[in-house]
């Protein structure tokens, strides 16, 4: 039992170290210039789906953002396939070139987001409601700039080091042809 735990602790370590790291996307293009893409009105439809691929949530999100001095602000206003909503309001502040830092008051402590090319990697601790439950979930979001209208999500969320779900969405900015 021992030898398996140690096995299997051990290849969790060396995939760990074999992820990819937003930097790996640094010549990539369109660059992703992360206040020009948000400021304005963007829009963004996704779906969260369990760890077994069971589609749990559609939702659709419309984003006013905004800068404040040298924040970024994204006011976020979520409509969910059975009929609620919710507001994240995100306050981002430059921590160093391509860096930043972002609260919002749902998300725990401050969460950390990088750009290289035309990428971006968030990761933070939501607090999540759940029936009469609330849960802290991290949350390792990628986003890829398709084209200076387009945005990809793909985001990954845990609880104890254990995948819980993943969040897939697709971010369209305003004034693109059709949007």
């Amino acid at each position: 039992m021992f030898k398996r735990l140690a096995l299997l602790l051990s290849l969790a370590v060396a995939l760990a170290g074999c992820a990819v790291e937003v930097d790996h996307y640094r010549d990539q293009t369109p660059p992703l210039d992360l206040r020009q893409y948000f400021t304005g009105r963007v829009d963004a439809w996704g779906m969260f789906q369990k760890r077994s691929g069971e589609v749990v949530k559609r939702f659709s999100v419309a984003i006013n953002g905004y800068s404040r001095g040298e924040q970024l602000i994204l006011e976020e206003d979520f409509t969910f396939s059975d009929g609620s909503t919710d507001r994240r309001v995100w306050t981002f502040t430059p921590d160093g070139p391509d860096h930043w830092r972002g609260t919002a008051h749902d998300v725990v402590g401050e969460g950390h987001l990088q750009v290289a090319g035309n990428a971006l990697r968030l990761r933070y601790t939501l607090r999540l409601p759940v029936g009469d439950s609330v849960y802290d979930v991290k949350l390792d979001d990628w986003m890829y700039l398709i084209d200076e209208h387009t945005l990809a999500n793909r985001s990954f969320m845990t609880k104890f080091g254990v995948e819980v779900g993943q969040i897939t969405l697709f971010f369209r900015k305003r004034g693109a042809e059709g949007a």
